[in-house]
């Protein structure tokens, strides 16, 4: 199971996110460093072992403004990938995105307009470089999307696999950097009723929780808080059937 440290950005600084209240973000503070400079902290994700990063430009989802120069300068770091959520919703950003060396362009069902737009972006850029993410609050779809018709999490996800989109997101806004846990019996619908690589991000807690979401089939894992509190360490990372 791929361990993915998480990225959040928000005018040009590294930020901890909370329950999606994002006007209550704060300035970054984590164990692995004192920096809030996002660079800085890539790069100790890089000097760490991590080979890949998500990364979540605030400004980008809330604002349609992405900082492509801070993009860019982290994304360039040799060795190291990045998939970013910036609220892409057409093909031009994310093009814009791939040309600045991001490996997989996130599209957040929170900040997507039209699911026809999934489609096209899957035949155009190909299933590796497309990443969908479905952001739900309480089991329930989150965002102001306009497909009212669709308005069910189980509804939309049939029909992504009908668009040939092969890696899922399950983010649980409501849990990020609660520490409250993942929730498992919605999870454990999405991996049942899907064929999906599925990564998982909000409310992991400690070690015991990436123990159980690989055990029930769970690719990969977006961590922050209990990566940047310490509460799950590099060293229990490092044991077999992880991989950074």
């Amino acid at each position: 199971m791929k361990i993915i440290p998480v990225l959040d950005i928000r005018g040009g600084v590294a930020v901890h996110a909370i329950k999606g209240e994002r006007q209550e973000y704060k300035p970054l503070k984590s164990v692995l460093g004192s920096s809030v400079n996002p660079f800085d902290i890539a790069m100790t994700f890089k000097r760490i072992g991590f080979t890949e990063l998500y990364l979540a430009d605030l400004d980008g989802i809330t604002k349609r403004h992405p900082d492509l120069r801070l993009i860019n300068q982290i994304s360039g770091i040799k060795g190291f990938q990045i998939m970013v959520d910036a609220g892409v919703s057409d093909l031009e950003s994310a093009e814009e995105l791939l040309q600045n060396q991001v490996s997989k362009v996130v599209i957040g069902t929170e900040t997507l307009c039209n699911t026809g737009f999934v489609e096209k972006a899957v035949c155009h850029f190909g299933s590796d470089h497309i990443i969908v993410s479905l952001d739900v609050k309480g089991g329930k779809l989150f965002g102001n999307y306009g497909f009212a018709d669709l308005s069910e999490p189980f509804e939309l996800i049939n029909e992504f696999q009908k668009m040939g989109v092969e890696q899922l997101i399950v983010l649980d806004l409501t849990r990020v950097g609660s520490r409250e846990g993942v929730d498992m019996p919605f999870l454990r619908r999405v991996l049942e009723d899907s064929n999906f690589e599925i990564f998982v991000g909000g409310g992991i807690r400690n070690l015991s929780d990436l123990i159980e979401l690989k055990r029930i089939g769970v690719a990969g894992v977006l961590l922050a808080t209990a990566l940047h509190s310490g509460s799950i360490t590099i060293d229990e990372l490092e044991r077999p059937g992880f991989t950074l």
